[in-house]
C-alpha cells in the first residue's frame, strides 16, 4: 500500500480550506483517510494552518510521500 500525505477539500462552495491527511496513494481525494494531521486555510500570506508535525514526520519515517503543496505548507 503506497500512504502520501495530500490535501482533502472541506468546508462550503467557494471557501479555500483544507485538512492534511494520509491517505492510500489510490484513493480519491475527498475519500476515507488512514489519520488527520491537521488543516490549512489558504490565505494571501498562509499564516492559517495547524499541523501536527510529531504524526506528520512519523509518517515521513514509515515511508508516507508528501504532496508538493503539502511539503511547502510545513516549511
Amino acid at each position: 500500500m503506497a500512504v502520501v500525505i495530500r490535501l482533502t477539500r472541506t468546508g462550503k462552495k467557494g471557501e479555500r480550506k483544507f485538512r492534511i491527511v494520509v491517505k492510500e496513494k489510490r484513493s480519491r481525494r475527498d475519500g476515507d483517510s488512514v489519520e488527520v494531521l491537521g488543516w490549512y486555510e489558504k490565505t494571501p500570506d498562509n499564516s492559517r494552518k495547524k499541523i501536527n508535525l510529531d504524526r506528520y514526520k512519523y509518517w515521513i519515517s514509515q515511508g508516507a510521500l508528501p504532496s508538493k503543496t503539502v511539503s511547502e505548507i510545513v516549511k
